[in-house]
């Protein structure tokens, strides 16, 4: 019986048939995996490595003028956040104070990640600029490559970083019009883009025409980084910024998870300032940081391997300057340019009582960082600290901006 088989049947069939049991065999076994995670193939932020010691001296003699503008404008410790000055990534001044938490006697220090309200933005702009240099997506590309339902034909992923889309705030047009939006819930990201979509949410000013500072840009540029990492972006900001450069006390604030926990913020008179329907839209804000991370993050954007040399080069040209003047933005930093030739580049924010400013001094390698959870203009003053380390015209008796 068996040889009349083989003799009815070729060997390739043979061979053919013990494949297909063979396999069907393995079916219950765990695949072993053959393809890089998508984590693995994100542009990731590195860490700068070793900068050059500053003399022992040279410390000495810069702490107190730093600690001089300190006391001024902090007079008796008054400060509710935190504050921190370096050079070459070695801090040379910095100090905590105030309550975290009122109410449970939580004092600030060196971990208290606080809101950095729009300083976000100089982050979000990173992780697009990275994706960007690792070819995943182009400056100049239209929005709603990515974006499929984005209705602002010709906005580019350049204008949103440069805020020059056009686009209103979505605080403005979600506030009122319950037809719109009903501030009864919690606003999203994706709920924008629908509302962009869907709503004829009219233009300020045609695409591409003028500059005009906007929160939408910055939530949908959020938006087009989930999109083309396939991770959420608080997860994304974690595997390309934070996580590669040992932030390990800052994150992006979730509604369900970090509400009971994160450090809330104060009016001037202390009454705690409480959630509204915008609290969930990030990109724009909605990152909790210290200084001591930021600098780690600031020194990350010094190195020499951030940026291809052309498109660092973008990154600080002016986008805003339809007019002669001082006051600039470029991609993702504001900047002032002298007519010396001096720049200076930083970002400031404000979220409900959260103020913050981030100064980077590129030339003099200097990092100036103040956040605070008790609104107050005088966290943007930390600017009347770059002439002790350059040539930059802010006087100490100048009214902070």
């Amino acid at each position: 019986m068996q040889m009349n088989f083989l003799k009815k049947t070729n060997i390739p069939q043979i061979l053919f048939l013990i494949l297909v049991l063979s396999s069907c065999g393995n079916n219950n076994k765990p695949k072993e995996k053959t393809v890089s995670t998508i984590e693995d193939t994100l542009p990731k932020m590195k860490p700068l490595g070793r900068e050059k010691r500053l003399p022992a001296n040279y410390i000495h003699s810069i702490k107190g003028s730093i600690n001089h503008f300190y006391t001024k404008n902090w007079p008796n410790n008054s400060m509710n956040g935190s504050f921190l000055v370096a050079r070459n990534g070695h801090i040379l001044f910095e100090r905590y104070n105030g309550y975290a938490n009122k109410n449970e006697g939580t004092k600030i220090t060196a971990t208290t990640p606080v809101h950095i309200a729009s300083v976000t933005k100089v982050l979000t702009a990173t992780a697009v600029l990275k994706l960007v240099n690792a070819g995943k997506i182009i400056l100049d590309q239209k929005v709603n490559t990515i974006l499929k339902t984005f209705p602002y034909d010709e906005c580019t992923i350049r204008m949103l970083l440069s805020h020059r889309s056009g686009m209103r705030n979505y605080a403005y047009f979600t506030d009122r019009d319950k037809s719109v939006w009903d501030r009864h819930n919690q606003l999203t990201n994706k709920d924008i883009l629908e509302i962009l979509a869907t709503k004829n949410i009219g233009l300020e000013a045609p695409v591409g025409t003028r500059f005009a500072y906007c929160n939408t840009n910055y939530a949908m540029l959020a938006l087009i980084i989930e999109k083309i990492t396939g991770l959420s972006y608080k997860e994304a900001m974690y595997q390309m910024i934070f996580k590669p450069l040992n932030m390990t006390n800052t994150y992006v604030f979730d509604n369900e998870k970090d509400r009971e926990k994160i450090v809330p913020s104060y009016k001037g008179n202390n009454a705690e300032i409480g959630f509204d329907y915008l609290d969930c839209v990030y990109g724009d804000k909605n990152i909790f940081s210290t200084p001591r991370d930021l600098l780690k993050f600031d020194r990350a954007r010094n190195s020499p391997d951030f940026l291809k040399p052309a498109l660092l080069k973008e990154v600080y040209t002016g986008y805003s300057n339809e007019r002669q003047g001082q006051k600039n933005y470029g991609l993702g930093i504001r900047m002032i340019n002298w007519e010396t030739g001096q720049n200076f580049y930083f970002h400031n924010g404000w979220w409900h009582g959260n103020t913050s400013s981030y100064i980077t001094l590129m030339k003099e390698h200097v990092t100036i960082i103040a956040l605070s959870n008790k609104m107050t203009r005088k966290t943007y003053a930390i600017r009347k600290l770059a002439p002790i380390f350059g040539d930059y015209p802010f006087k100490f008796k100048e009214e902070a901006e």
